[in-house]
């Protein structure tokens, strides 16, 4: 499906946008390999969206430069990129059917009419809409429109996919079965490199090769899902990429303890932090335990959340919020009662204090590592 490239997908090379004077992505420095999905996740005002815009030809960066392959792109109109796009909006045109809209790019870019109609099946079994070929966009669900959208990016076999929050528009439900259908198609196109904008932790979990986070316009950290989540550099990077506990502690001598409002908590990775400086102890909820061992702490339930298989215990420690995801209860307790729960060393993250922290600097990718418009401009 792809039209060959040679190098990575896509690389960003030092790019600054800004609007007005105001910089909304500050030198984006970030590779997404051939057949890589890279997921952008952020809060709004990130530089996410912009970012995915600088790709697409929608903003002109006012420094650095934007490669596609082995083409220097950064002075390209949109239309000579190559790009597939999908949005969250579908952007379908509701006067033609389904598969005269995924045929829609073919034409603009002059592909020969007797190849068209093989290119539009093609896409449309890869996305599962070869029977609603015939039927107009007001016809489908919110679910089959984003299909059909996405089979029109498809078409004209990019080697780059650009999806800025396709799902956002789509109930729970629907979510849940096209994150599934996405993992299917990256299966399926193994050489097209797909960037991937969204704000849903999930859909970046469960798609992303890796993740770039982003915020305040300036790339935060980059790894795969599972090293931004179990090891975490970050206060930031913790407590955004799902749930976590940051206890403030003191580093005790050799580095693998902790001190905890008074409570001496074993630790591992401290090394690199000096005895007795400030730290940041991230513990995520489902590493908690009822009941006495390790690293044991007693404190007051401040809330309880039933969440069907598990409840999430919202427990006083000391004067702070250490928060507990453990399976149904027999006995569950209730706010006001005293509970003692304990986790291990190995599952406990120490990260630089908040004084220490430089969550404001751009976290630069290592060089070793594999690496349309949204409704607003500055995500």
């Amino acid at each position: 499906m792809t039209a060959g490239s040679v190098g990575p997908g896509i690389r960003f090379d030092q790019v600054t946008v800004a609007y007005d004077g105001t910089v909304v992505l500050d030198r984006l420095e970030l590779t997404v390999e051939r057949g890589e999905v890279v997921a952008l996740l952020g809060p709004s005002g990130s530089g996410k969206t912009t970012a995915l815009r600088a790709v697409a030809g929608f903003v002109r960066p006012v420094s650095g430069r934007v490669h596609l392959g082995d083409r220097d792109v950064t002075a390209l109109p949109p239309h000579k990129r190559g790009i597939g796009m999908v949005v969250q909006q579908y952007a379908l045109f509701p006067h033609m059917r389904v598969e005269d809209n995924v045929a829609f790019g073919l034409r603009t870019r002059k592909v020969p009419r007797a190849g068209i109609p093989a290119r539009v099946g093609e896409a449309l079994e890869m996305t599962g809409m070869s029977a609603y070929a015939r039927r107009y966009p007001r016809e489908l669900s919110g679910g089959q429109q984003q299909r059909v959208a996405i089979a029109r990016a498809l078409a004209i076999r990019p080697s780059v996919l650009l999806l800025d929050e396709p799902l956002s528009a789509l109930d729970a439900q629907l979510r849940s079965g096209m994150l599934a259908e996405l993992a299917r198609l990256h299966r399926e196109l193994p050489e097209v490199s797909i960037l991937y904008v969204t704000h849903d932790q999930i859909e970046a979990l469960t798609l992303a090769d890796r993740i770039a986070v982003m915020d305040r316009a300036r790339l935060q950290d980059c790894g795969t899902p599972q090293e931004l989540y179990r090891r975490p550099r970050t206060e930031f990077i913790a407590s955004f990429i799902g749930n976590a506990s940051l206890l403030p502690v003191r580093v005790g001598p050799g580095g693998d303890t902790v001190d905890f409002a008074g409570h001496t908590l074993a630790t591992t990775g401290g090394a690199c932090h000096a005895s007795g400086a400030s730290a940041t102890l991230c513990v995520r909820p489902h590493r908690v335990g009822i009941g006495d061992g390790p690293n044991a702490l007693t404190g007051t339930v401040a809330d309880v959340q039933w969440r069907g298989d598990t409840h999430r215990l919202c427990i006083d420690v000391s004067g702070h919020r250490l928060t507990a995801d453990v399976r149904e209860l027999r006995e569950t307790p209730g706010p006001g009662d005293r509970i003692t729960v304990h986790f291990a060393a190995e599952d406990a993250v120490l990260l630089p204090g908040a004084a220490a922290a430089v969550a404001d600097a751009p976290v630069k990718e290592p060089a070793s590592s594999a690496a349309g418009p949204s409704g607003g401009l500055h995500g």
